[in-house]
């Protein structure tokens, strides 16, 4: 039932019970912060705040994002937020939305997250913040079926007239890519471009479709002639240069990903999980080309043994296991390897679930690397078919696909070497890696 009051919608038509022109206008730039990965959406939510301390959206949209770092540390503030969110007195059906989505990603885990919002956006699909919420919680969740089915609800209420369509398109272009609708999805990203060139999503979900059809080349061009676009200041944009240097690498320029590595991926010590995985993720990609990236992999380890068990979110933790393998720390590899086990035994939640699932079988197939022996009684093909829950993108979890596909032609299990194969063929045609494997 529709709550009963009256309310002010932002400018991008989410419905907030109070809050003066200051803070509605603050919110929606928040809102635009979050659709562009601007820089500005944190401040942009503390002068709205500012303007109207009892704005429950805004705490909740805070708390939705500290939920999504998926940190230790940024749980804790994702509580906080709920709490001041709830003192707040959500009255709108939107406020609530997003006070309960919040509440259900801290009690159960992101897809439950996103669940809630998808409930509003059946009433109200024309809100971009819920829907770019709803499919970034399904995407860093591992629901990558879930986040097409969002956008393809929604899209029939929408038309370029609507604030916020051109990043609507966005994020259904990349729900196209990850299903394997490669030419509809550079269609609807391509699209999205024509209306707001400021589009990083967009811009994001048409590498995607470059990796997995493996047109490095115009892979390259497409990036670096869009940096004014993608640019932003966000840790975003750490990302999308990930997806240079790994069609760099494809190319074979390992020093030019190390290039990019160093000036664009990591210039910093940051332990944000996304900038944690980018960095691994390339130099475990150019680990297994056999290039020497130096003692690059010292100040990542450290991070990983400081976080040896948290598992806040299994995608990340796996990453941290590959910075200890590199630099031989297998007691705190060990360490990271029991932190899954205890997490997937307590049944607490759904990334227990994951950890169950996928988490732990996958971190012992990585530890075991080194000894394809230790490997032998793994089922590496039904772990790497059984991958996506874990969350990230297809291309993302390649580094595991890879890793799974190295060590059972190690232990000299071609069939299981087939069977991944085949797997990864569904969304990626083969590389240059797969021609190096080939070649022995």
């Amino acid at each position: 039932m529709a709550a009963m009051h009256a309310s002010t919608a932002d400018r991008f038509g989410l419905a907030h019970a109070r809050g003066n022109d200051a803070a509605l206008d603050n919110f929606a730039r928040a809102t635009l912060g979050l659709l562009a990965y601007r820089a500005d959406m944190m401040p942009a939510l503390d002068d709205a705040l500012a303007a109207e301390p009892d704005l429950p959206a805004a705490h909740a949209l805070r708390g939705l994002a500290m939920l999504i770092a998926a940190r230790a540390e940024t749980q804790m503030l994702a509580a906080n937020c709920l709490a001041a969110g709830e003192a707040a007195r959500a009255e709108t059906d939107d406020e609530i939305a997003l006070l309960g989505a919040l509440r259900a990603g801290l009690a159960v885990g992101l897809i439950a997250a996103a669940d809630v919002l998808d409930a509003r956006l059946a009433a109200h699909p024309t809100a971009p913040l819920l829907i770019k919420l709803a499919t970034g919680l399904r995407f860093t969740g591992g629901d990558a079926a879930g986040m097409l089915s969002t956008t393809i609800t929604i899209m029939p209420a929408w038309s370029p007239a609507l604030p916020g369509y051109s990043h609507v398109l966005g994020c259904h272009a990349f729900g196209l890519e990850e299903a394997g609708a490669f030419v509809e999805a550079e269609r609807a990203g391509r699209r999205a471009l024509e209306l707001d060139p400021a589009d990083p999503w967009a811009i994001h979900a048409i590498a995607h479709v470059c990796e997995m059809t493996q047109h490095w080349g115009s892979g390259i061009a497409f990036i670096e002639a869009t940096r004014a676009q993608w640019q932003t200041g966000n840790p975003f944009d750490r990302h999308v240069v990930w997806h240079l240097a790994l069609f760099t690498l494809d190319r074979g320029g390992v020093d030019a990903a190390l290039d990019l590595y160093d000036r664009e991926i990591r210039p910093d010590r940051s332990e944000d999980n996304r900038d944690m995985t980018n960095a691994i993720a390339l130099l475990w990609r150019i680990r297994q080309f056999g290039g020497d990236v130096g003692d690059r992999w010292a100040e990542l380890a450290d991070i990983a043994r400081r976080r040896c068990e948290e598992t806040t979110l299994v995608f990340a933790t796996l990453h941290r296991l590959f910075a200890l393998i590199a630099v031989g720390d297998r007691a705190s590899a060990q360490a990271t390897v029991a932190a899954l086990a205890a997490a997937a035994q307590s049944g607490s939640g759904e990334q227990a679930w994951v950890a169950a699932a996928v988490g732990l079988p996958l971190a012992r197939a990585l530890l075991a690397s080194r000894d394809p022996a230790e490997a032998a009684a793994l089922p590496l093909n039904r772990i790497a078919a059984g991958m996506e829950p874990i969350g990230g993108s297809f291309a993302q979890r390649d580094v595991f696909m890879r890793s799974l596909l190295s060590l059972a032609l190690r232990r000299g299990d071609q069939a299981a070497g087939d069977r991944i194969l085949k797997i990864r063929r569904r969304l990626k045609q083969d590389d240059r890696f797969v021609a190096m494997l080939a070649a022995g």
